[in-house]
């Protein structure tokens, strides 16, 4: 595991502590997951729009599961956005009687890729806005009690490994996964974050103070937020500004 942290504590881009990630999790033989993590959670979930999802599943179920949105509705999902800690999938197949119609589908998207046992990961977040998941699952064909006796032996490690390449994760940008500011952008909204008016930033960029307006306005755009200072809040939860 040692190593295992020294390779993802050294890694700069997303792409690849996920890919250390998904290799180190395939020895433990957990070939396909989905991690998901948002800073901007509603009452009910996490709008795809401001969430971060990594996934080497097949392009068709994570077209259907997250770009369609199911992820809404998965049992083991609702479940990671109130609690910390594992979930063995054996959960949601004792609970199958309970579970809605919206919640049925999933089970019947999961049932045709084969996606059946596996295990939830929800991790600890520190504001109420943010959470952070990831669901493994073997390959086609394994049983939910050959996935809980790996989980039996190796749950501790695999759930611990998990954790680093989550707080990894999150500490780095991830303009490449959401809209992404342009350098000019970035610019004005830091000296924004900084403290200083438009007027200041008009004069310490040689441009005028419409120039510096129209910028914000894009920046408001595309980050699909109403003010200035949700624009602040939102590219420093994504780590686009103040990263160099």
């Amino acid at each position: 595991m040692l190593e295992y942290i020294k390779a993802i504590y050294g890694s700069h881009q997303l792409e690849d502590v996920w890919t250390l990630h998904c290799d180190a999790m395939a020895k433990f033989g957990f070939t396909r997951m989905i991690y998901g993590y948002s800073c901007y959670l509603t009452p009910d979930t996490a709008p795809v729009e401001d969430s971060l999802f990594l996934s080497n599943h097949e392009p068709g179920y994570f077209k259907r599961f997250i770009l369609d949105e199911m992820y809404r509705y998965a049992p083991a999902g609702s479940w990671a956005m109130e609690n910390t800690g594992s979930l063995s999938w054996a959960w949601v197949r004792d609970r199958v009687d309970t579970l809605d119609a919206h919640a049925l589908l999933v089970l019947e998207l999961n049932q045709a890729y084969g996606v059946t046992a596996g295990y939830t990961i929800a991790f600890a977040e520190d504001t109420s806005r943010s959470k952070g998941a990831i669901s493994m699952a073997p390959d086609r064909g394994v049983s939910q009690e050959e996935v809980d006796a790996i989980w039996a032996k190796h749950g501790r490690e695999i759930e611990a490994m998990s954790n680093v390449a989550h707080l990894k994760i999150i500490s780095l940008p991830h303009d490449k996964h959401m809209p992404r500011l342009s350098d000019r952008q970035r610019e004005v909204l830091e000296w924004v974050g900084d403290g200083k008016t438009n007027q200041d930033i008009a004069i310490i960029l040689g441009v005028k103070i419409a120039t510096v307006e129209k910028h914000l306005r894009l920046v408001r755009e595309k980050l699909g937020v109403e003010t200035t200072a949700q624009a602040v809040l939102k590219a420093s939860f994504q780590n686009q500004i103040f990263t160099f």
